[in-house]
């Protein structure tokens, strides 16, 4: 998310906002759009500085659901093989684009369908904010000795924008950083690094809340302006009587070797 402070729309009314948030494109996996309008603090271990300098050592290498391949792109000095998957369709050809400079290919998968790759093909996986993580075909594709790293989602991430908009929620019971651990080792990894993260998210406007819901899909599933309209009305009027409209995302850091 934009790391900017402050609203670039102060007296636009309710429609103009959510016309623009709705509006906007939502390709790839940046995110901005949203800079002056939404900010969110970074994780401390500083995930893409770790994996560029996981790529530099290895020689094969895969990223797993890259987005629009936006962290991979960063990589300074790439693997002489490097692979990446994406399972959104419209985030392939924008992938394919970013990551055309490093010598990548990107590889359209099916959700849910076995990694597209021989057995022990890679030295390194990583995968930021993966849908799911398939921990068994993590462990086959990886070469022994390899590593797995990844940044996810942590339970009940902005949860506070979810309510918002779907009234009280149940006690989150996915994403927990415990249940990842348990899963690496039955898949036979060895997990040697686990951290974790809460970030304090600011939203400046409805519009911002708008494009965000219709990127990060899983805050509120099934989102559409049309069918949430009446609670975005209700969280404009309290951004405009109360201010910047806070939550807190989850992260966790997960490091696992085969």
């Amino acid at each position: 998310m934009a790391r900017h402070a402050g609203p670039v729309v102060q007296d636009a009314d309710f429609e103009e906002l959510v016309a623009d948030g709705a509006a906007a494109p939502v390709q790839g996996w940046a995110f901005d759009w949203l800079g002056g309008r939404a900010t969110e603090e970074r994780p401390p271990w500083g995930y893409a500085r770790l994996v560029a300098a996981r790529m530099a050592a290895v020689d094969a290498a895969l990223d797993i659901d890259t987005g629009g391949g936006e962290v991979l792109a960063e990589v300074p000095d790439p693997p002489r093989l490097l692979a990446a998957t994406e399972a959104w369709p419209p985030n392939v050809p924008v992938a394919r684009t970013n990551l055309r400079p490093l010598g990548a290919s990107v590889v359209a998968v099916t959700p849910d369908a076995p990694l597209p790759f021989r057995d022990a093909s890679f030295e390194l996986v990583v995968s930021r904010h993966p849908v799911r993580t398939d921990w068994p075909e993590v462990a086959r594709v990886l070469r022994p000795g390899g590593t797995f790293l990844s940044q996810q989602i942590g339970p009940g991430t902005v949860r506070e924008l979810s309510e918002a908009i779907l009234g009280p929620l149940p006690p989150p019971a996915q994403r927990h950083p415990e249940a990842a651990v348990d899963t690496a080792r039955a898949a036979g990894l060895t997990v040697v690094d686990l951290r974790e993260a809460t970030l304090r998210t600011v939203f400046h406007d409805i519009g911002a809340v708008v494009w965000f819901l219709r990127k990060v899909v899983w805050t509120v599933p099934g989102f559409t302006v049309a069918a949430h309209r009446p609670a975005l009305a209700r969280l404009h009027e309290r951004i405009r009587a109360e201010g910047p409209f806070v939550a807190h995302a989850r992260r966790f850091l997960i490091e696992a070797v085969r």
